[in-house]
């Protein structure tokens, strides 16, 4: 069977899309800067280094056929120097590795977020172009990263593609879900805006599966997905507040019931991204203009590209796997 380098391999997605690989029959190398023993006895060749490191990529993918590109630095706030070297220079050195050794698949996880110009976004698909200025560094990051794989599709053997799974959610998050309990349970957590807003999740499952369906699909000759990037959601939009107080009242954690505009909030967010800089305070603000804007607008996308090139389906049931989250988050 094929062997698919996949990066980040340990982390929640690149788990998930790891465990989906071995499943499938395909081998896996995984690279990674941690030790993940767990996946490593399923029969991955573990790789240890730094994604940023051009000496440990470019070999990393010799004699593979497909490359799944999951590593990154996620965040709203940090350093730009940081953000570009793992987001966007690594993936340009994972490119030439595989010019280099002739991979013949490369799928990218990229994010919804390389489209937002903080204006809302209901029910968009893939003709939304990349923004002119940018609320943090890491959608921008990402954006040139996913850039550089969709051209990439022109040059030499290797088919490429970008996947944008929006808010990635289920058993094991160590990020959004722990994040917006931990808030709450401190006092931090606000409304932003009325709530009403709608927005889109992807299951791990899911965001995992069609990454594996990219690479059947590349490997398989596909023309048509080469060079195409696509969204990824559960395919059921759902309000912000909904969603978060959900996951709190499943939590068992109080919903809060203060407020706050999204005007107010932005510039907090953005007084407060001033005096950070200012002070040199590398803990992230309490509130930025990107997290304003995504707590109070629409972003829903349409998801009919990935339906028709990757016969994405989503097929998860959300009180089932909230209700699977449950023991872990309280």
């Amino acid at each position: 069977m094929p062997r698919v380098l996949v990066t980040g391999y340990g982390g929640f997605l690149g788990a998930e899309v790891t465990r989906q690989l071995l499943a499938a029959g395909y081998q896996v190398r995984g690279l990674a800067r941690g030790a993940y023993p767990e996946l490593d006895a399923l029969g991955v060749e573990a790789l240890r280094g730094d994604i940023s490191d051009r000496s440990t990529v470019l070999p990393a993918c010799a004699g593979c056929d497909a490359v799944v590109h999951t590593a990154a630095k996620a965040g709203v706030w940090g350093a730009w120097r940081d953000y570009y070297r793992i987001n966007t220079l690594a993936t340009t050195h994972l490119l030439e590795g595989a010019h280099q050794h002739k991979v013949t698949a490369f799928v990218h996880c990229s994010s919804p977020s390389v489209t937002f110009a903080g204006t809302p976004q209901s029910g968009v698909d893939e003709s939304v172009p990349y923004p002119d200025k940018w609320l943090c560094a890491y959608p921008h990051t990402k954006a040139l990263a996913e850039q550089a794989v969709l051209g990439a599709a022109c040059v030499g053997r290797v088919r490429t593609c970008a996947l944008r799974p929006h808010l990635i959610w289920g058993k094991g998050d160590p990020h959004l879900f722990p994040r917006v309990i931990e808030r709450a349970r401190q006092g931090r957590l606000r409304r932003v805006g009325s709530g009403t807003n709608l927005i889109d999740v992807v299951h791990v499952t899911q965001a995992a599966r069609a990454h594996v369906q990219a690479v059947e699909k590349l490997l398989s000759g596909s023309t048509e997905l080469n060079g195409q990037a696509m969204f990824l959601t559960d395919g059921d939009p759902i309000a912000c507040w909904e969603w978060i107080s959900r996951i709190l009242q499943i939590a068992g954690v109080a919903v809060p019931k203060r407020a706050i505009s999204y005007a107010a909030a932005y510039r907090l967010g953005g007084m407060l991204e001033a005096g950070y800089r200012l002070l040199r305070i590398e803990s992230e603000p309490p509130m930025t203009r990107f997290v304003a804007a995504q707590l109070a607008m629409d972003h829903y996308f349409d998801i009919t590209r990935a339906r028709r090139l990757l016969d994405y389906q989503p097929t998860v049931d959300r009180d089932t796997e909230l209700a699977r989250c449950a023991e872990a988050w309280r």
